[in-house]
């Protein structure tokens, strides 16, 4: 039987099809007499369009520094930020805006937790003052009882006390080392940004009826905050950045001077010597020991708790020896 061939008709493929694929081919040669090209690739350097530059985008707000305060709580750090920095300018309506305060929370919140009382006797070297009591204290009752609370090893490490000691020995310290403890707020709260400053502010005026009821030597105020409120209430207005410093202040500033230099027989307590020419308690601004923070480091703090662990050392010595001239004297 004869073979059957069968010749394929179809075209041979070549760049010649519908879609003249040919002319999209590289040809070197071509280059120069008309290939197509980029614009961009081609143009001079003198003519080269220049993409618009791209507006430099604000600086991010750096979020809020946690800043020096009370019991464990802390306060977002409200000082104003640099002119540099190209921000809302600080007295504008609406940088005013942006610090008030919306992490609030009413005394209801928290109402199911215990208040802290306070840690008070006649007699006492230094009355601290914290912000108010922080979710743990509350639960445990018992002062700065967070684990990353540095107030009990602040008290050590500047002399204050002579040993670390425990916050469940906060009801201990007036009988063993004459250092008492309370609030200028009362109540619980997460954190002092959940606080106002209307309470804090209403907070000065029983710290002062306190200071002339017992009269320590020396009262301590444990943040910047609590500085704050008590300047705003003597002086009626906010302190200046100029005017703030931690440590001793001035004599002018002393807590529980007599409005009208007599002690009222309703705020007299047993034990307690009123010498007349009591001319109010020393006062110590102190950085705040919660381990939040953050505007100090631990070394500055040390340095300032210091100032008050000397002249503690200092008065205890003194007292000390007072006591066994009087315990001598008695034999």
């Amino acid at each position: 039987m004869a073979s059957e061939t069968t010749e394929d008709t179809s075209p041979i493929p070549t760049f010649q099809g519908r879609l003249k694929l040919e002319s999209f081919k590289f040809n070197g040669a071509a280059g120069a007499i008309g290939s197509r090209r980029s614009p961009r690739l081609t143009a001079t350097p003198s003519t080269a369009s220049t993409p618009p530059a791209q507006p430099r985008s604000q600086a991010k707000r750096k979020a809020p520094i946690v800043a020096d305060d009370g019991d464990g709580n802390d306060t977002p750090d409200t000082s104003t930020p640099s002119s540099s920095s190209g921000l809302t300018k600080p007295n504008s309506p609406r940088n005013k805006r942006a610090r008030q305060n919306s992490s609030y929370a009413p005394p209801s919140t928290y109402a199911h937790l215990p208040h802290l009382p306070d840690a008070i006797a006649p007699n006492l070297l230094v009355l601290f003052i914290g912000l108010n009591p922080g979710i743990q204290t509350a639960r445990t009752g018992h002062a700065y009882a967070h684990p990353t609370n540095h107030f009990w090893r602040l008290l050590h490490s500047s002399g204050v006390t002579p040993r670390l000691c425990s916050p469940t020995e906060d009801r201990q310290m007036p009988a063993l080392y004459s250092l008492g403890l309370t609030n200028i707020v009362s109540r619980p709260s997460r954190n002092g940004a959940e606080l106002s400053k209307v309470e804090m502010d209403a907070g000065v005026a029983i710290l002062e009826e306190k200071v002339r009821r017992w009269r320590p030597e020396v009262v301590c105020v444990v943040g910047k905050s609590i500085w704050e409120s008590l300047w705003r209430v003597r002086h009626g207005r906010g302190i200046k950045a100029s005017e703030f410093s931690y440590g001793w202040q001035d004599e002018g500033e002393n807590m529980g001077v007599l409005e009208d230099g007599m002690q009222r027989e309703e705020e007299k307590e047993e034990g307690v010597e009123y010498k007349e020419d009591w001319k109010g308690a020393r006062l110590f601004v102190a950085s705040s020991t919660s381990g939040l923070a953050a505007t100090l480091k631990p070394k500055e703090k040390e340095e300032i708790w210091r100032g008050l662990g000397e002249w503690t050392e200092k008065r205890r010595a003194e007292r000390a020896v007072a006591a066994t001239a009087v315990a001598a004297e008695a034999s």
